[in-house]
């Protein structure tokens, strides 16, 4: 099978072509970027209308079932749930009853990307928004879904939904998120999707550097920005889930492992045990995923057994950290 063939399929081929031709990964761009919103050209929020597909494995997916949980809009936003083994068909229905979307009729992702655009011919990805009086996709902008839904979605939002993206700080949280997904979210993957020893060296180098940073960071407040969950630790958090189930060794990020981390380790669990946290994290799924799906970490399809994710649970006393130590998230 051409990588070409696979493109097409949906999936990541066994060599990926989404290189920089220095042996560097460089991921493919978001086909469907329309914002939701009232303005002309803009998606309309409607409550019922829209349809979030998302993998469990994916973290890009797994930041909107978060936001979407903790902001109250499951009423307002369907879920579907493809299979975490993606195989050279692309991202598929096989978990439902006859291995078909229950509302959209589909069998694979790839068939809402065709239906928005015949000519599509890279990798239908996770999440995408899917218009259900279409069964078109109308966005997979994963990079803005999640503040999308904080901000044009707000009418939708549950009676006491936190503030995720406080007007006054969205320029911080953007500039850190931007820091976040090329150094650490997307780090990870600049490790493990390397075709050469010294693109592999440097993504490895500036990941720990990273990484390291926000141990710093973290050391003395219990989030990101403070005393409040904000959007940026939805980010950050969705890479420390996969990281030592995954990343540590499929991706050979394996300097050391997040419960090697003295404040990464606790800040994870602490919001682990945040509703729509770990309501929302499935390690399983996580694992076949990266483990069992075709050209991503192995050719033999072996999941791991380990490792024990019994830790998540323990007791992590940031609210030390806190002025309000009740309260996890900032309220409108």
């Amino acid at each position: 099978m051409t990588d070409t063939a696979a493109s097409a399929r949906g999936e990541i081929p066994e060599t990926t072509t989404e290189t920089d031709g220095k042996g560097g990964f460089s991921r493919q761009t978001n086909a469907f970027t329309t914002p939701f919103g009232d303005g002309p050209g803009e998606l309309p929020v409607e409550a019922g209308r829209y349809r979030l597909i998302a993998a469990l494995i994916c973290p890009w997916a797994h930041r909107q079932l978060i936001v979407r949980e903790v902001l109250g809009l499951q009423d307002a936003i369907s879920v579907g749930i493809v299979n975490p083994r993606r195989d050279d068909r692309g991202w598929n229905f096989s978990l439902d009853e006859g291995g078909v979307d229950p509302v959209l009729g589909i069998e694979f992702l790839m068939d809402a990307y065709r239906a928005a655009d015949p000519d599509y011919d890279r990798r239908a990805t996770v999440p995408a928004v899917v218009d259900v009086t279409t069964g078109k996709v109308v966005t997979n902008d994963y990079h803005h879904l999640s503040t999308q839904f904080e901000t044009a979605w707000r009418t939708l939002h549950a009676p006491d939904a936190p503030d995720l993206y406080p007007e006054e700080l969205r320029g911080e949280i953007d500039a850190l998120s931007t820091w976040l997904f090329d150094t650490v979210n997307n780090g990870v993957y600049k490790c493990g999707f390397a075709t050469g020893q010294e693109a592999y060296d440097a993504a490895y180098d500036a990941l720990f550097a990273g990484l390291d940073e926000l141990e710093e960071r973290l050391a003395t407040r219990r989030f990101l920005f403070g005393d409040h969950i904000t959007d940026a630790d939805v980010r950050l958090y969705v890479t420390l889930a996969r990281f030592d189930a995954a990343y540590y060794g499929g991706f050979k990020a394996n300097r050391q492992r997040l419960v090697d981390f003295e404040h990464l380790w606790v800040y994870a669990r602490d919001l682990y045990q945040t509703p729509g946290f770990g309501s929302t994290t499935d390690f399983q799924a996580i694992k076949e995923g990266y483990f069992g799906s075709q050209g991503v970490t192995s050719a033999y399809g072996i999941i791991p057994k380990g490792p024990d994710q019994s830790g998540w649970d323990a007791p992590h006393g940031r609210e030390a950290l806190s002025a309000t130590p009740q309260e996890r998230f900032r309220r409108r």
